[in-house]
C-alpha cells in the first residue's frame, strides 16, 4: 500500500486534481486576464463606433457643401468669430441635435476633426473613392471617350480638365469628371503628354482599342491635323477619332468675326466693362436700379452665344444708361474713381463708332441666338444643319445688304435722341460700311466653312437606339 500511494502521488492525474482542489472556489488568473481582454475589446469597439459616428457627421457636412457648391471655409474660423463659415456652422448645427458630437467637440484634445487639414484629407479620400468607382465602371465598359479643355484656377495656373464618357453596366451613358491636370504651359506637346500619361493608367496595355473618341475645342493646338493634340493621341490610340461640338463651332464663328478686327474686339471689351463697373459697388448698382431699372448681364467669351444679352441690353437701355452715368458723375457722395469711370462710360455711349457697332450687332445677335438654340437639339442631321446654316447666312446677308441704310440711320441719330444735328464724323460713312461688310462677310464665310462637314451626322443615325425598330423593318443602306 505504501509503495502504491507513493506511485499514485507522482502520477500526473493526481497532481492535476490536487491543483484543482487547491484552486476550488478561487478565481483563476487566466480567467481574470481573459475577461479583462474582452472588456478592453468591447471598449475599443465602442470607441471606434463613436469615432466613426463623429467622422460621418463631418463627412456629411463636407458633402453638403460640395453638393450645393458652397465654400467650406470662412474668413475667420476662430472660436470667437461670429461667422466662422458654412462648414463650421453646419457642424455646430448638427452638434445642437446630436449629443455625442456635442460632447466630442467640447472635450476633444487630440482629434477634433474640423481643421483645414482634415477637410483637405477628407476631400482627397472622397476623390480617391470616386476615381476607383469610375475606373471600375470604365473597366467594365466596352468603349470610352474623353473630353478635355484648358482652364485656369483662381491662382491663374494653367490646368487641363479631363472628363470620361462611357456606358455603364446598366446601359446608361455617363459623363464623369476625372481630374484637373496641372500644366506648365498650354502647347500641344505638353497637353498630349499629360493626356497620354493619364490614359495609360485608365486603359492598361492591350486595351487601347477601347478609346474610340476624343473631343476638344477648335483651337489649333487641339485640333491640328499634323501636330495637334488629337493627332498625337490618335497615333497611340488608333480608334480615338476627333469630334467637335457643333454648338461650340458657333462660338468660334463669332470669335473669328472679332479677333482680327481691332475695333470690334475693343467694342466687346467695352460692352463687358459696363457690367464690371456696376459690379464693383453696391452704391453704383443702386443708381442703376433707380435710373435704368434693369441689370446688365456679364459678357463672357466662354458662352456659345457670348455677349448677346449684353449687347441687346445696352442697345435697348442706352439713353437710360447715359443718364445713370451722368447721375453718378454729378452726385457728390461718389468717390473720384467712380466719377472718372462713369464719365468714361458716358463718353463711350456717346461715341459715334461705338453706337454704330452696337446697332450692327443688335441686328446680328438675334440670328446668332436662334442658330444657337437649334444647335442644342439632339436629333440634328445633315439636312437640318444645312437648312439652319443656310437660313443663318441668308439673314446675315440681308443685314449686309442693309448696311447703307444702317449707316444713314446712325449718322443723324444722337445717343440721347437729341434733335438731328449732323456731327463731325469720327469714322467716315465709307469706313463704317466697309467695317460692317467685313464683319458680315467674316461671319458668313466661317459659318459655311465650319458647318460644311456634315456627312458624319448621317452615319451617326445608325447608332441611335430609338431608330433601331425602324432599322429592323427597313435598314438605311444609304447611311451605311
Amino acid at each position: 500500500m505504501s509503495e502504491r500511494i507513493k506511485k499514485h502521488e507522482r502520477a500526473r492525474v493526481h497532481m492535476d486534481n490536487s491543483v484543482k482542489l487547491a484552486m476550488l472556489g478561487r478565481i483563476s488568473i487566466a480567467t481574470q486576464l481573459d475577461e479583462g481582454h474582452r472588456i478592453a475589446i468591447r471598449r475599443h469597439n465602442e470607441e471606434v463606433d463613436r469615432n466613426r459616428h463623429i467622422l460621418s457627421k463631418i463627412i456629411d457636412a463636407v458633402k453638403f457643401c460640395g453638393a450645393f457648391e458652397l465654400a467650406l471655409r470662412g474668413h475667420d474660423e476662430s472660436d470667437a468669430s461670429e461667422n466662422p463659415g458654412i462648414f463650421l456652422g453646419l457642424i455646430d448645427l448638427m452638434a445642437s441635435i446630436d449629443r455625442e458630437l456635442e460632447v466630442h467637440l467640447e472635450n476633444a484634445t487630440v482629434f477634433k476633426g474640423t481643421s483645414k487639414t482634415v477637410q483637405n484629407e477628407l476631400l482627397d479620400c472622397m476623390l480617391s473613392v470616386l476615381r476607383d468607382r469610375i475606373l471600375e465602371e470604365v473597366k467594365q465598359s466596352d468603349y470610352i471617350a474623353i473630353q478635355a479643355d484648358e482652364t485656369t484656377d483662381i491662382c491663374t495656373h494653367c490646368q487641363l480638365v479631363l472628363v470620361l464618357r462611357y456606358i455603364d453596366g446598366h446601359n446608361n451613358i455617363q459623363e464623369r469628371f476625372f481630374e484637373f491636370i496641372a500644366l506648365p504651359n498650354a502647347n500641344a506637346d505638353t497637353i498630349a503628354t499629360a493626356l497620354l500619361e493619364r490614359l495609360s493608367t485608365i486603359l492598361p496595355a492591350g486595351q487601347e482599342g477601347k478609346l474610340i473618341a476624343q473631343a476638344y475645342d477648335g483651337a489649333a493646338v487641339m485640333r491640328g491635323a499634323t501636330g495637334g493634340v488629337q493627332r498625337k493621341v490618335q497615333d497611340v490610340y488608333g480608334s480615338a477619332y476627333y469630334v467637335h461640338c457643333y454648338a461650340h463651332q458657333l462660338n468660334l464663328i463669332m470669335q473669328q468675326a472679332t479677333s482680327h478686327i481691332a475695333k470690334i474686339g475693343q467694342f466687346f471689351s467695352d460692352v463687358g466693362g459696363f457690367s464690371t463697373f456696376f459690379s464693383k459697388s453696391f452704391k453704383r448698382t443702386a443708381v442703376l436700379d433707380e435710373v435704368v431699372a434693369h441689370r446688365l448681364p456679364g459678357a463672357s467669351t466662354t458662352r456659345w452665344n457670348f455677349h448677346s444679352r449684353a449687347v441687346n441690353t445696352v442697345y435697348e437701355h442706352k439713353d437710360e444708361l447715359v443718364k445713370c452715368f451722368q447721375t453718378i458723375r454729378d452726385r457728390g457722395d461718389f468717390d473720384a474713381i467712380s466719377k472718372r469711370e462713369a464719365g468714361g462710360c458716358m463718353r463711350m455711349l456717346e461715341d459715334e463708332v461705338f453706337c454704330f457697332i452696337l446697332a450692327l450687332f443688335h441686328k446680328i445677335m438675334p440670328h446668332v441666338d436662334m442658330l444657337f438654340n437649334h444647335l442644342q437639339k439632339r436629333n440634328i442631321d445633315s439636312v437640318f444643319i444645312a437648312g439652319i446654316t443656310q437660313r443663318f447666312t441668308h439673314s446675315i446677308q440681308a443685314i449686309r445688304d442693309s448696311v447703307p441704310s444702317l449707316v444713314e440711320d446712325e449718322e443723324y441719330r444722337g445717343p440721347v435722341q437729341e434733335p438731328p444735328l449732323k456731327k463731325r464724323r469720327a469714322m467716315g460713312e465709307e469706313t463704317q460700311q466697309h467695317l460692317a461688310i467685313e464683319v458680315c462677310d467674316s461671319i458668313m464665310s466661317h459659318a459655311k466653312e465650319r458647318f460644311s462637314f456634315t456627312n458624319h451626322l448621317i452615319s451617326a443615325t445608325l447608332l441611335q437606339g430609338d431608330l433601331f425598330p425602324q432599322h429592323s423593318r427597313k435598314f438605311p443602306d444609304s447611311a451605311l
